[in-house]
């Protein structure tokens, strides 16, 4: 039972309640801050640190290698695609804009896609077409350039070809995460963090929200942040988890990997953490599978995980694993987001399909704008 106190501080009604702390819930509450600094706003969080892939990922600052844009393209159509590609760089310079690179770690150490021999007569007749419809969004001429010279540098000489994107680069998404959580507070926004949002209702004109802990909370406009899990609140829409198993390795002597890299339609990825080699995907090896909200890792997944490394970026180097753990993305029948307003006064912004570290940014205001 809450005090008075508590119950017209912590627990009094929102003019903004948002669900979900990772960096889409982030960016919004900043964005809604930014433009409406009489609301009161509060974010809610199941989890004690944001719950679901924002601080599990692979920490890639990336707008889309060659062959993923390629099959983007092909199912969904160009427009669609390059509409995705803008929101994707847009936010990726709005995070640089917005805080100094050394408070998160961020490195432009370029992207690179590695090709197996078969897909490079495809990549190589697209080449232009990409380089044109990135060069309208970026300005930047001829961004992806075949370097082959650099796989030798890179210790890649398991790969037959390699592209390169410099534009693209690394960053700490847990760190990334802290300075938006410390600039929401800073801007009087506030959390409540270890309560679940599990289902809404509208009475006498206003939303409730109900929670795993018995707590209602009250608000004049509900924004739905959790990504994956959001037909946990939203039944009907078009969104669903998909796993992402991700490990890393102990330091390397020597290494010489450096930047974020590619591999079969960014079915797989891989950096270098200083010293260390991150790796994640492989899922397209168990969709069956891998198409669940659990946090656990397998077997089957963090087995192919450690070939690829000895296959394609360790060879005989050895190594050892210091780390695995997995995240939880949302997607759906499309790659673009969903971004709209469910009811009256009910939105959400889900379906990040993997990117939401550089669409988060720009989602957020479009979130903004609707309410």
């Amino acid at each position: 039972m809450f005090s008075y106190w508590e119950q017209n501080t912590y627990f009094s009604k929102q003019d903004i309640l948002i669900v979900g702390s990772g960096f889409t819930g982030l960016w919004t509450a900043i964005a809604i801050r930014e433009k409406y600094p009489q609301y009161k706003i509060t974010v809610l969080e199941r989890g004690s640190i944001p719950t679901g892939a924002s601080t599990k990922n692979a920490g890639f600052s990336c707008f889309g290698s060659p062959t993923e844009l390629m099959e983007h393209a092909r199912t969904e159509g160009e427009d669609a695609m390059w509409q995705l590609v803008e929101k994707r760089y847009k936010g990726i310079v709005k995070i640089q804009q917005s805080f100094t690179a050394a408070d998160f770690d961020y490195h432009q150490s370029g992207g690179y896609e590695c090709l197996p021999g078969k897909d490079y007569i495809a990549v190589s007749d697209n080449l232009s077409w990409l380089n044109k419809g990135i060069q309208a969004i970026t300005g930047v001429e001829n961004l992806f350039r075949f370097c082959d010279e650099k796989m030798e540098d890179f210790g890649l000489d398991h790969f037959d070809h390699l592209i390169a994107n410099l534009l693209e680069g690394c960053l700490h998404p847990a760190k990334l995460i802290d300075l938006l959580y410390r600039k929401a507070v800073s801007l009087g926004i506030s959390f409540l963090f270890g309560i679940a949002a599990e289902k809404i209702e509208k009475k006498n004109g206003q939303i409730e929200v109900l929670t795993g802990s018995g707590i209602k909370l009250c608000c004049n406009q509900l924004v739905v942040c959790t990504n994956a899990l959001a037909q946990q609140l939203i039944p009907a829409i078009d969104v669903s988890p998909r796993r992402g198993q991700v490990l890393i390795t102990e330091p390397i002597a020597g290494l010489q990997l450096e930047g974020c890299f590619h591999y079969d339609a960014g079915f797989y990825y891989f950096r270098n953490v200083g010293n260390r080699v991150l790796l994640g995907g492989a899922r397209n090896l168990d969709f069956e599978n891998e198409n669940t909200d659990s946090f656990t890792t397998t077997a089957t997944i963090q087995d192919a995980l450690v070939k690829f490394i000895e296959k394609h970026i360790l060879g005989a180097t050895s190594f050892r694993i210091a780390k695995q753990w997995s995240g939880i993305m949302g997607f759906g029948g499309a790659r673009l987001p969903i971004v709209e307003q469910v009811e009256e006064n009910i939105f959400c912004a889900v379906r990040m399909s993997g990117m939401g570290v550089a669409l988060a940014p720009v989602i957020a205001d479009e979130i903004a704008a609707m309410l």
